[in-house]
């Protein structure tokens, strides 16, 4: 397994796909995709705009986009995050913007069959007596 340690400082400003191994702290602006199967810290001054898909991610700065992570995301109390994430484990922090939808399954389980709507009720025509 990788274990280098990558930074990119604040002063970074990227438009396109980032992918690495290991573990990356990113302090700057991204437009595009994240894809990993390591750690990405994104520092208090990062902003991405773009999905983000790693083994675990850790958020201080803004994310515009959806994160899916294998492990954990880890949201520090600072960050702003609109999109929706998934993971098998999630940590938020008070003081925490979160705007989206969330899918925590540590134990991969698949939701059981929905019950299927039973037929409505038919209620019965009240008989009509002849003569009357």
């Amino acid at each position: 397994m990788n274990t280098s340690k990558n930074v990119l400082n604040n002063d970074v400003e990227i438009k396109g796909n980032l992918k690495f191994s290991g573990e990356l702290t990113f302090d700057g602006k991204l437009d595009g995709e994240i894809n990993t199967d390591g750690v990405l810290n994104l520092g208090e001054n990062s902003s991405v705009t773009g999905n983000i898909n790693a083994q675990t991610v850790v958020v201080r700065g803004k994310v515009n986009g959806n994160i899916t992570a294998k492990e954990k995301i880890d949201i520090k109390s600072k960050a702003e995050l609109f999109g929706d994430i998934r993971s098998a484990k999630l940590v938020i922090e008070e003081g925490v913007t979160f705007v989206g939808k969330t899918e925590v399954n540590p134990n991969k389980a698949t939701p059981s069959a929905a019950p299927k709507p039973s037929e409505p009720t038919k209620i019965p025509e009240p008989v009509k007596l002849p003569g009357r």
